[in-house]
């Protein structure tokens, strides 16, 4: 059986109501497309958790920093939807642009704080295209709960403040990373690597749980991080964005893992850009 696709903001609109009238509780998984099994198990606890679940794809331009990025961005509907059909997905909500901005749009979310840093410092107006069009979906959908993936760790940060700071009536659920069996995190971009280049790509969690463990044993956070940095680059990697530690709470920087942190990273392997992130136990505990 195939997945619904509604296209318009009325025709969601519609479907809500109804489901409304049913009182049903109502969860959102915003996505770009390209789905692989990391959106999939968002999907997953999503239907676990609620009584009807919409799949937003939209290609949201106003998060990319190049024009060749977001013209070289996967585009598979087609796919995407069959993927979900078996899941039992109720809706996929397939806007074009003037659904999520219509003419004369002028409106831009700006969320301070944990967008600063991190992927913010290297992608300037990033999160501000991510909270305004997570802001327009929660309000399009008028879901009770959304699910985001922790692979993005700082965009789940600026969705949950952006979310509180707005009192948008949505809960955010944040599930872990899904990985390949050799540990690379999934994500869309790495269909992007060549076969050397996939190769390669595991070394970067390999080298970042190695870190986590002397973080977690009380190393300074200064020595680590230049180690890893180090190790990256050695791997084969042209560059390294950054590696960081960070609290878990709230993104404040570690001197040292003294409290429950993530241990974040993006570098470039060849022409794709790679972001992760692991758990870094606090040192004692």
């Amino acid at each position: 059986m195939s997945v619904p696709i509604v296209r318009t903001l009325a025709g969601l609109r519609s479907v809500v109501a109804a489901w409304r009238k049913d009182k049903a509780r109502i969860a959102v998984v915003p996505t770009m497309g390209a789905l692989h099994e990391g959106h999939l198990s968002l999907v997953r606890a999503a239907l676990a958790q609620a009584d009807r679940v919409i799949v937003t794809l939209f290609v949201n331009p106003k998060q990319f920093n190049s024009a060749a990025d977001l013209a070289a961005y996967p585009r598979t509907e087609e796919e995407d939807a069959d993927k979900l059909a078996p899941l039992g997905a109720h809706l996929l909500y397939v806007p074009d642009a003037p659904e999520i901005y219509p003419p004369g749009f002028a409106t831009t979310v700006s969320v301070t704080g944990v967008s600063e840093g991190l992927c913010g410092a290297k992608r300037p107006g990033h999160f501000d295209g991510v909270a305004t069009v997570v802001a327009k979906l929660f309000l399009q959908t008028g879901a009770d709960i959304a699910f985001f993936g922790e692979k993005d760790f700082q965009q789940l940060h600026v969705v949950r403040r952006m979310a509180t700071d707005l009192d948008l009536p949505i809960e955010i659920v944040g599930c872990p990373t899904v990985r390949e069996a050799d540990g690379l995190a999934l994500s869309s971009r790495n269909v992007r690597l060549s076969a050397g280049e996939r190769a390669i790509a595991p070394k970067l969690v390999a080298i970042l749980d190695e870190a986590s463990g002397s973080l977690s044993a009380g190393a300074p956070a200064a020595s680590v991080l230049e180690a890893a940095n180090r190790s990256i680059l050695a791997a084969g990697f042209r560059e390294v964005e950054y590696v960081e530690l960070r609290s878990e709470a709230d993104l404040a920087p570690l001197e040292r893992a003294d409290r429950p942190a993530r241990l974040l990273v993006a570098a470039w392997l060849g022409e794709t850009r790679l972001i992760d992130n692991v758990v870094v136990q606090p040192a004692g505990g």
